[in-house]
């Protein structure tokens, strides 16, 4: 089985532009390829895990990768499956994200030996003079078509500016520049940037009569695919100051049942013939197929030691074993008041909640445990004493757990 055939095993291909090139392309490892990442964030997600792995499959089979930081295009923000525009960031906030992205890809793809390389578009897009932008790729984009294009369609309905409308150009230019100066023949990328991959694959052939193409990956269902990497309305981030490594191990170990042989499928490097032998399981071995899936995945990104820490960390929590590994959180002496801490500021501090209303809540509804008791008393208090030595084991609902302990 070749490369080609095993990404499509796995469920990661939507869409293709000349399917047998690519084929042939890809499996004799001839394909220089790229895929972008806008620095939004000083940390990438686990809704980057997919073109992460995807480039790191692609480089084992002998392609070369092109990560791409989107430090001009971040300057502008993709409009793709957004109801609002994108929050405007300085040039300073997106060079140390960009840098900040740099340091994380590099636990995935080997850029040694001119294996790989990673670029940045502020380099070629902010030396642009507009004029002569019109006049060299202008004539190529019809208006009547970019309407029409997918990844404006929800930015239509509120207002799409005229900034986020210069977005597709943008990142056609960029295939159209690196198809010129790095020999990129390819470009990957979500099935939601079609419309912006086509541009860049018609840019190139109607300016310089040359073939590139470009192939889309799937996201993953409803449940887990937009939404993945976020998780009680906070991004689980790869930065393991962000999110610890327990709890990325805990956000894949509670994945929707319908979803965990698909993400086993699709985002990790697990042998196809091991994966088929699961497609039947059910039931209890569902469970197990989640820790196979979290313990992998936190292991690709935070090394073995973590990734056993945080599985033992787990069987303690779930099978009363050692708590050693569960987070911490702490309660600092200018959150008490009167010398203590309420059980809703215990949830703030922790990190389990929002903020005191959804505290209040959580409590009100009998979904907290403070040492295995439900608290249901919002009034409840706790001394310094109380938060020394082992602390409190507090948990929100049954996934949502931290130690909490009193640091002077």
């Amino acid at each position: 089985m070749g490369i080609y055939e095993e990404l499509k095993e796995r469920g990661l291909l939507a869409q293709v532009t000349d399917e047998n090139e690519i084929r042939t392309m890809i499996n004799s490892g001839k394909a220089t390829f790229y895929i972008g990442f806008d620095c939004t964030a000083d940390s990438l997600t686990a809704g980057h895990f997919m073109a992460l792995t995807l480039m790191k499959r692609l480089q084992m089979a002998g392609n070369k990768p092109i990560a791409l930081i989107g430090g001009g295009t971040t300057m502008i923000g993709d409009p793709s499956g957004r109801t609002d525009m994108r929050k405007m960031l300085t040039r300073e906030d997106i060079d140390h994200n960009a840098a900040c992205f740099k340091k994380q890809m590099e636990r995935f793809i080997d850029f040694s030996d001119g294996k790989a390389m990673m670029v940045n578009n502020a380099d070629w897009l902010m030396n642009l003079n507009y004029i002569e932008l019109l006049r060299e790729v202008g004539a190529c984009f019809s208006v009547n078509n970019m309407l029409r294009a997918e990844c404006y369609k929800q930015r239509m309905e509120k207002g799409l500016s005229f900034l986020e409308f210069n977005y597709m150009i943008m990142q056609s230019y960029d295939f159209y520049y690196m198809f010129q100066k790095y020999g990129c023949n390819m470009e990957f990328g979500g099935d939601d940037q079609w419309s912006n991959m086509l541009g860049g694959t018609e840019l190139i052939r109607r300016k310089l009569g040359k073939d590139a193409h470009a192939m889309t990956i799937t996201l993953l269902t409803d449940s887990q695919g937009k939404k993945m990497g976020k998780t009680a309305g906070n991004a689980v981030w790869l930065d393991p100051n962000k999110t610890s490594p327990y709890e990325f191990f805990q956000y894949w170990r509670n994945v929707d049942d319908a979803d965990v042989l698909k993400c086993i499928r699709m985002l990790t490097f697990l042998p196809m013939e091991q994966i088929r032998e699961m497609d039947s399981w059910e039931g209890s071995q569902l469970n197990k197929a989640k820790e196979i899936l979290a313990y992998e995945l936190t292991e690709m990104v935070h090394g073995k030691e973590e990734a056993d820490k945080a599985m033992e960390a787990a069987k303690g929590l779930f099978g009363g074993g050692d708590l050693t590994n569960i987070p911490e959180a702490f309660v600092t002496e200018d959150q008490l008041r009167d010398g203590k801490i309420d059980l809703i500021g215990v949830l703030v501090a922790a990190g389990l909640v929002n903020g005191r209303g959804e505290g209040r809540r959580a409590i009100e509804q009998g979904g907290v445990t403070v040492n295995d008791e439900k608290i249901t008393d919002i009034h409840k208090e706790y001394t310094p004493e109380e938060l020394s030595g082992d602390g409190l084991l507090v948990r929100k609902g049954k996934k949502n757990f931290k130690k909490v302990t009193f640091k002077n």
